[in-house]
Protein backbone atom coordinates (compact mmCIF):
# COMPACT_ATOMS: atom_id res chain seq x y z
CA UNK A 1 0.00 0.00 0.00
CA UNK A 2 2.93 2.63 0.16
CA UNK A 3 4.54 1.50 -2.47
CA UNK A 4 1.36 2.33 -4.36
CA UNK A 5 0.52 5.54 -2.40
CA UNK A 6 4.56 6.38 -3.11
CA UNK A 7 4.28 5.81 -7.30
CA UNK A 8 0.76 7.61 -6.92
CA UNK A 9 2.21 10.59 -5.73
CA UNK A 10 5.46 10.43 -7.74
CA UNK A 11 3.00 10.23 -11.26
CA UNK A 12 0.82 13.42 -9.91
CA UNK A 13 4.43 15.26 -8.68
CA UNK A 14 5.70 14.17 -12.72
CA UNK A 15 2.00 15.67 -13.79
CA UNK A 16 2.19 18.78 -12.74
CA UNK A 17 6.21 19.44 -13.13
CA UNK A 18 5.17 18.76 -16.82
CA UNK A 19 2.74 21.64 -16.40
CA UNK A 20 5.85 23.50 -16.08
CA UNK A 21 7.87 21.97 -18.75
CA UNK A 22 5.12 22.76 -21.32
CA UNK A 23 6.06 26.43 -20.18
CA UNK A 24 9.41 25.70 -21.07
CA UNK A 25 8.93 23.96 -24.43
CA UNK A 26 6.59 27.65 -25.32
CA UNK A 27 9.19 29.98 -23.58
CA UNK A 28 12.51 29.13 -24.36
CA UNK A 29 12.96 29.26 -28.34
CA UNK A 30 11.09 32.62 -28.00
CA UNK A 31 13.40 33.37 -25.49
CA UNK A 32 11.27 34.30 -22.37
CA UNK A 33 11.86 33.67 -19.05
CA UNK A 34 10.21 31.17 -17.18
CA UNK A 35 10.75 32.01 -13.51
CA UNK A 36 8.44 35.16 -13.79
CA UNK A 37 5.37 36.05 -14.95
CA UNK A 38 1.69 34.32 -15.30
CA UNK A 39 1.04 31.30 -17.86
CA UNK A 40 -1.16 33.10 -20.66
CA UNK A 41 -2.96 32.40 -23.51
CA UNK A 42 -0.78 32.79 -26.71
CA UNK A 43 -3.67 33.99 -28.48
CA UNK A 44 -5.04 36.61 -26.41
CA UNK A 45 -2.89 37.05 -23.93
CA UNK A 46 -5.23 36.55 -21.09
CA UNK A 47 -3.79 35.20 -17.83
CA UNK A 48 -4.49 31.99 -17.01
CA UNK A 49 -6.43 31.52 -13.63
CA UNK A 50 -5.03 28.63 -11.19
CA UNK A 51 -7.46 26.27 -11.59
CA UNK A 52 -7.10 26.31 -15.44
CA UNK A 53 -3.10 25.44 -14.82
CA UNK A 54 -4.56 21.75 -13.03
CA UNK A 55 -2.77 19.00 -15.29
CA UNK A 56 -5.36 17.56 -17.67
CA UNK A 57 -8.21 18.36 -15.50
CA UNK A 58 -7.98 22.51 -16.34
CA UNK A 59 -7.82 21.40 -19.91
CA UNK A 60 -10.43 19.16 -19.87
CA UNK A 61 -12.85 21.69 -17.87
CA UNK A 62 -12.24 24.06 -20.27
CA UNK A 63 -12.96 21.77 -23.28
CA UNK A 64 -9.66 22.43 -24.89
CA UNK A 65 -10.59 26.29 -25.52
CA UNK A 66 -9.30 29.08 -24.49
CA UNK A 67 -12.05 30.53 -21.68
CA UNK A 68 -11.63 34.37 -23.07
CA UNK A 69 -11.25 34.05 -26.67
CA UNK A 70 -12.43 30.09 -27.46
CA UNK A 71 -9.20 29.62 -29.43
CA UNK A 72 -7.99 26.09 -29.39
CA UNK A 73 -5.34 24.44 -27.12
CA UNK A 74 -3.27 21.93 -28.08
CA UNK A 75 -4.34 18.37 -26.48
CA UNK A 76 -0.37 18.36 -26.81
CA UNK A 77 -0.10 20.35 -23.04
CA UNK A 78 -2.11 17.77 -21.36
CA UNK A 79 -0.07 14.84 -23.60
CA UNK A 80 3.14 16.38 -21.82
CA UNK A 81 2.16 16.25 -18.56
CA UNK A 82 0.78 12.84 -18.55
CA UNK A 83 4.07 11.49 -20.78
CA UNK A 84 5.52 13.37 -17.46
CA UNK A 85 4.26 11.69 -14.59
CA UNK A 86 4.17 8.27 -16.54
CA UNK A 87 7.78 9.21 -16.87
CA UNK A 88 8.34 9.93 -13.20
CA UNK A 89 6.04 6.56 -12.23
CA UNK A 90 8.85 4.65 -14.22
CA UNK A 91 11.73 5.72 -13.02
CA UNK A 92 10.24 5.46 -9.67
CA UNK A 93 9.29 1.70 -9.68
CA UNK A 94 12.78 0.90 -11.62
CA UNK A 95 14.98 2.43 -8.97
CA UNK A 96 12.75 2.89 -5.66
CA UNK A 97 13.76 5.14 -3.01
CA UNK A 98 17.63 5.82 -4.07
CA UNK A 99 19.82 8.96 -4.05
CA UNK A 100 19.99 9.02 -7.81
CA UNK A 101 16.37 9.37 -7.98
CA UNK A 102 17.13 12.98 -8.17
CA UNK A 103 19.65 12.28 -10.60
CA UNK A 104 17.12 10.62 -13.26
CA UNK A 105 14.22 12.47 -12.83
CA UNK A 106 15.78 16.03 -13.63
CA UNK A 107 17.73 15.04 -16.42
CA UNK A 108 14.50 12.80 -17.93
CA UNK A 109 12.54 16.72 -17.41
CA UNK A 110 15.14 18.05 -19.41
CA UNK A 111 14.87 15.19 -22.55
CA UNK A 112 11.18 15.74 -22.45
CA UNK A 113 11.75 19.72 -23.20
CA UNK A 114 14.68 18.91 -25.61
CA UNK A 115 12.21 16.91 -27.45
CA UNK A 116 9.45 19.31 -27.84
CA UNK A 117 11.53 22.05 -28.56
CA UNK A 118 12.97 19.93 -31.16
CA UNK A 119 9.78 19.19 -32.65
CA UNK A 120 8.62 22.19 -33.36
CA UNK A 121 11.63 24.26 -33.59
CA UNK A 122 14.03 21.75 -35.53
CA UNK A 123 16.75 22.75 -33.06
CA UNK A 124 17.87 21.95 -29.48
CA UNK A 125 19.09 24.81 -27.43
CA UNK A 126 22.69 24.91 -26.52
CA UNK A 127 21.34 26.23 -22.66
CA UNK A 128 19.61 22.82 -22.28
CA UNK A 129 22.60 20.82 -23.21
CA UNK A 130 24.33 22.29 -21.10
CA UNK A 131 22.61 22.49 -18.13
CA UNK A 132 22.64 18.62 -19.30
CA UNK A 133 26.42 18.35 -19.57
CA UNK A 134 26.87 20.43 -16.20
CA UNK A 135 24.22 17.88 -14.36
CA UNK A 136 25.99 14.68 -15.66
CA UNK A 137 29.19 16.44 -14.60
CA UNK A 138 28.05 17.19 -11.14
CA UNK A 139 26.46 13.43 -10.18
CA UNK A 140 29.88 12.08 -11.89
CA UNK A 141 32.03 13.52 -9.38
CA UNK A 142 29.31 13.70 -6.43
CA UNK A 143 27.99 10.59 -6.40
CA UNK A 144 29.50 8.46 -9.59
CA UNK A 145 28.07 5.24 -10.96
CA UNK A 146 30.53 4.21 -13.43
CA UNK A 147 34.27 5.16 -13.61
CA UNK A 148 35.76 8.42 -15.02
CA UNK A 149 36.88 6.36 -18.14
CA UNK A 150 33.87 4.90 -18.85
CA UNK A 151 31.71 8.22 -18.88
CA UNK A 152 34.38 10.32 -21.11
CA UNK A 153 34.31 7.01 -23.30
CA UNK A 154 30.32 7.53 -23.70
CA UNK A 155 30.97 11.46 -24.51
CA UNK A 156 33.18 10.37 -26.71
CA UNK A 157 31.26 7.69 -28.54
CA UNK A 158 28.03 9.37 -28.56
CA UNK A 159 29.03 12.90 -29.46
CA UNK A 160 32.14 11.32 -32.12
CA UNK A 161 29.94 9.21 -33.37
CA UNK A 162 27.06 11.77 -34.31
CA UNK A 163 30.03 14.21 -35.44
CA UNK A 164 30.98 11.77 -37.89
CA UNK A 165 27.62 11.15 -39.56
CA UNK A 166 27.52 15.02 -39.60
CA UNK A 167 30.51 15.02 -41.37
CA UNK A 168 29.75 12.50 -43.59
CA UNK A 169 26.34 13.36 -44.34
CA UNK A 170 27.21 17.23 -44.97
CA UNK A 171 24.93 18.33 -42.72
CA UNK A 172 22.06 16.29 -42.06
CA UNK A 173 22.56 15.55 -38.91
CA UNK A 174 23.03 18.88 -36.72
CA UNK A 175 24.82 20.38 -34.42
CA UNK A 176 22.37 20.23 -31.59
CA UNK A 177 22.43 16.56 -32.09
CA UNK A 178 26.38 15.56 -31.69
CA UNK A 179 26.00 18.06 -28.17
CA UNK A 180 23.22 16.35 -26.86
CA UNK A 181 24.77 13.04 -27.42
CA UNK A 182 28.22 14.17 -26.02
CA UNK A 183 26.45 15.38 -22.72
CA UNK A 184 24.07 12.21 -22.82
CA UNK A 185 27.39 9.99 -23.37
CA UNK A 186 28.53 11.67 -20.11
CA UNK A 187 25.42 10.90 -18.56
CA UNK A 188 25.32 6.96 -19.33
CA UNK A 189 28.66 5.84 -19.53
CA UNK A 190 30.34 3.56 -22.34
CA UNK A 191 28.25 0.48 -22.71
CA UNK A 192 24.64 2.67 -22.58
CA UNK A 193 25.75 4.94 -24.92
CA UNK A 194 25.84 2.35 -27.08
CA UNK A 195 22.19 1.19 -26.20
CA UNK A 196 21.20 4.72 -26.22
CA UNK A 197 22.44 5.19 -30.16
CA UNK A 198 20.61 1.51 -31.01
CA UNK A 199 17.63 2.40 -29.74
CA UNK A 200 17.63 5.95 -31.34
CA UNK A 201 18.19 5.09 -34.92
CA UNK A 202 15.93 2.25 -34.90
CA UNK A 203 13.25 3.93 -33.36
CA UNK A 204 14.11 7.31 -35.64
CA UNK A 205 13.99 4.68 -38.38
CA UNK A 206 10.97 3.02 -38.07
CA UNK A 207 9.27 6.73 -37.56
CA UNK A 208 10.97 7.64 -40.84
CA UNK A 209 9.62 5.21 -43.13
CA UNK A 210 6.44 5.35 -41.36
CA UNK A 211 5.74 8.91 -42.11
CA UNK A 212 7.09 8.34 -46.12
CA UNK A 213 5.11 5.22 -46.03
CA UNK A 214 1.86 7.60 -44.91
CA UNK A 215 2.86 10.32 -46.92
CA UNK A 216 3.25 12.58 -44.34
CA UNK A 217 7.14 13.45 -45.27
CA UNK A 218 9.51 13.10 -48.42
CA UNK A 219 12.27 10.90 -48.93
CA UNK A 220 14.91 13.76 -48.71
CA UNK A 221 13.06 15.95 -45.92
CA UNK A 222 14.76 16.13 -42.69
CA UNK A 223 13.49 15.09 -39.48
CA UNK A 224 13.89 16.05 -35.92
CA UNK A 225 16.40 13.47 -34.62
CA UNK A 226 16.37 14.79 -30.72
CA UNK A 227 13.34 13.04 -29.88
CA UNK A 228 14.73 9.78 -31.00
CA UNK A 229 18.18 10.52 -28.80
CA UNK A 230 16.17 11.58 -25.87
CA UNK A 231 14.19 8.25 -26.20
CA UNK A 232 17.19 6.59 -26.69
CA UNK A 233 18.53 8.27 -23.79
CA UNK A 234 15.86 7.63 -21.25
CA UNK A 235 15.71 3.68 -22.21
CA UNK A 236 19.33 3.24 -22.38
CA UNK A 237 19.33 4.56 -18.49
CA UNK A 238 16.23 2.74 -17.10
CA UNK A 239 17.01 -1.01 -18.68
CA UNK A 240 19.93 -0.36 -20.96
CA UNK A 241 22.14 -3.20 -19.12
CA UNK A 242 19.35 -5.60 -18.96
CA UNK A 243 18.81 -5.01 -22.86
CA UNK A 244 22.83 -5.48 -23.23
CA UNK A 245 22.94 -8.61 -21.37
CA UNK A 246 19.93 -10.28 -23.28
CA UNK A 247 22.10 -9.48 -26.16
CA UNK A 248 25.10 -11.18 -24.73
CA UNK A 249 23.05 -13.51 -23.96
CA UNK A 250 21.58 -14.51 -26.99
CA UNK A 251 25.25 -14.37 -28.50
Amino acid sequence: MVHALAAASFFLVGAVIGSFLNVCIYRLPRRETVVWGSSYCPRCGAKLRGWELLPVLGYLALRGRCRSCSARISPRYPAVELLTGFIFLLTFLQLGPDPLLVKYLFAFALLVVISFIDLDHSIIPNRLVLVFLVWAAFWQLALPERGFYEALGGALLGGGLLFLIAVASRGSMGGGDVKLMFAAGLFLGLPLTAVALFVAFLAGGAAGLALIATRRRRLKEPMPFGPFLCLGTFTAALWGQKMADLYLSLL
